[in-house]
């Protein structure tokens, strides 16, 4: 059962993943962030968090192939953040197993609210 205020950020940008951290760490949640899709593999595995954000765009694998392994053995909420904002990457991202999809740049709050409704069930 995943730990429900823990949750794993994976961003190969530093400023944005450091923006993300501390959104979820002010809503109360603990945060483990890593840059690369094989770090943050290795997180969900380790730590069986409530909720995943997900960049798309990442060197190494990237965040589609980063979701397919992740649901292979984690039900961790998906949230794929990206800056590809067209239809069909979204279509993309719910197939590779997101369960929401938000296009940079977003507002703090809208994150906070994706995740909570993601974690609530709302």
């Amino acid at each position: 059962m995943p730990n429900p205020m823990l949750a794993v950020v994976i961003e190969d940008d530093a400023d944005i993943r450091s923006l993300v951290v501390a959104v979820l760490e002010q809503a109360g949640y603990v945060v483990h962030a890593a840059s690369s899709g094989l770090d943050g593999i290795e997180l969900v595995a380790r730590h069986d968090p409530a909720v995943t954000t997900l960049d798309v765009s990442m060197p190494g694998i990237d965040g589609f192939e980063t979701a397919r392994r992740i649901r292979g053995f984690s039900n961790t909420r998906i949230l794929m953040v990206s800056a590809r904002a067209d239809e069909t990457e979204e279509r993309a991202g719910r197939d590779a197993g997101a369960d929401d999809y938000l296009t940079k740049p977003f507002r703090p709050r809208e994150l906070r609210e994706r995740v909570r409704m993601l974690v609530e069930g709302d």
